[in-house]
């Protein structure tokens, strides 16, 4: 899967791919928050979102590829024993950068924003998606959630460091209602 993953990251960083195509690590954070969405969300429907196009328009073996991805890893969230392996970038100095795919992620999350309330909103299993919310700054590199710039690094690597763990259990907590 290796070589395909190469092939299909080479062709979204391409200027033959769609101009408002997701890159691989967005696209494989939206993957998984589709895959952890407490509704179905059909595939046609999605599918048109990470390519920024109408899939038709695309080579069928980049559509085929992306279905190919959110089956393994929907199948792997499934499993008896969870697998989450996050594709993150990795930064020159060595350190994880989750902020895409916690973007991809909340944007499937945006696709039915009030389904999600119920988790978000709980008293008791809102704290589930905090390590993706951190992730999520503004224009100046804020955070919405007031966690000060002196903290910020900190908190973000250890977020990233929860975030499969975060997917399996909001995956877990859907699969439960």
């Amino acid at each position: 899967m290796d070589l395909a993953l190469d092939r299909l990251d080479e062709y979204l960083s391409s200027d033959d791919s769609p101009e408002d195509c997701f890159m691989l690590s967005d696209l494989d954070g939206f993957l998984y928050g589709i895959a952890c969405s407490p509704v179905f969300i059909p595939a046609d429907e999605w599918m048109s979102v990470v390519l920024g196009a109408d899939p038709r328009t695309v080579p069928h073996w980049v559509v085929e590829l992306i279905g190919t991805l959110y089956m393994d890893l929907a199948s792997g969230l499934a499993l008896d024993e969870p697998v989450c392996e996050p594709m993150f970038w990795q930064a020159p100095e060595g350190h994880v950068i989750a902020m895409d795919w916690c973007e991809g992620f909340m944007q499937a999350v945006s696709l039915r924003h009030e389904a999600w309330l119920r988790l978000t909103e709980s008293g008791t299993h809102g704290h589930l998606i905090m390590p993706i919310l951190v992730h999520i700054l503004d224009e100046s590199g804020n955070s919405p959630l007031e966690i000060s710039q002196e903290e910020l690094d900190q908190v973000l690597d250890d977020a990233a460091e929860a975030i499969p763990n975060t997917v399996i259990n909001i995956f877990r907590y859907w699969r439960s209602k």
